[in-house]
């Protein structure tokens, strides 16, 4: 049970489950330059209540992938023209990190407009990011990702890019099924708190050593691939998905554990003759 259970978790190790507060620079569900491109902006929103949710807004140094210090900002919520928040006045933040709670009454289209005038207490020409997010029925109950990458780490340090097509399938997956069912809702919620606890320092660790590196992507790969699976069936029920999860398992099992304990068994009696 152990190792079934193990199995079933790693598939979603290398992609957070959605709405999870971003920790590092490339966790944000999007990331946008500034206007003239001194800075990128990283923006993740995440329900709090009914029609409350919070703005994750980082400032992220473009060659260095690090959080920016000190910034100078304004942020502005806007829906069909009209404000819905802010302007906010002129605030500094210090870590270059900020959380702002914002009240979404109503479902559609709504822009985030951030306002950037100074960097590390000095003053720069206003750069003006938009951001463009989708909010759901019952206010901030449900967001929708608009950016084409969702914040990723183990996948995407093994993968090189938050683009990659192996992310982008995983992120399709988990969104568009597994989180589709009650039961990998309740899941991907629970798991998301331990899977914090440990992937900054393997996505970390890949990016420090290629060796170690190319050893998870290769383990990944086969995974990877019978998950895909789930993007080629029907999974419109909780049974559907519990059954082709098993199913996917046992394969897993097959590859990882039986596979190699046959071959390991094999090559033992030969080497015995």
């Amino acid at each position: 049970m152990k190792i079934l259970f193990a199995l079933l978790l790693v598939p979603f190790l290398i992609t957070p489950a959605f709405g999870a507060e971003p920790l590092l620079p490339e966790d944000y569900d999007q990331i946008l330059p500034s206007e003239k491109g001194t800075l990128n902006i990283g923006l993740s929103v995440i329900p709090e209540s009914d029609f409350i949710s919070k703005l994750h807004i980082g400032w992220i140094k473009p060659n260095f992938n690090k959080i920016q210090e000190h910034i100078d900002y304004r942020v502005t919520v806007v829906k069909d023209g009209e404000n819905i928040f802010g302007p906010i006045p002129l605030t500094h933040t210090s870590p270059g990190k900020v959380k702002i709670p914002v009240e979404f009454t109503s479902p559609g289209e709504h822009q985030v407009i951030i306002d950037m005038e100074g960097i590390l207490f000095q003053p720069i020409p206003l750069e003006t990011t938009v951001f463009t997010i989708n909010v759901g029925e019952g206010g901030s109950s449900y967001y929708e990702n608009t950016s084409e990458g969702g914040g990723c780490l183990i996948a995407t340090a093994a993968f090189g890019s938050e683009m990659s097509p192996q992310v982008q399938q995983l992120r399709e997956i988990r969104d568009n099924v597994v989180m589709q069912t009650e039961s990998g809702h309740a899941f991907m919620t629970g798991f998301n708190q331990v899977y914090y606890s440990f992937s900054p320092f393997v996505a970390d660790f890949e990016r420090e050593n290629a060796a170690f590196k190319e050893t998870v992507k290769v383990v990944l790969t086969p995974m990877l691939t019978s998950f895909s699976i789930l993007s080629h069936v029907p999974v419109d029920t909780e049974q559907e998905m519990l059954g082709y999860g098993i199913g996917i398992i046992m394969l897993n099992i097959g590859m990882y554990f039986v596979a190699p304990a046959v071959l390991i068994t094999v090559l033992r009696k030969k080497l015995r003759k």
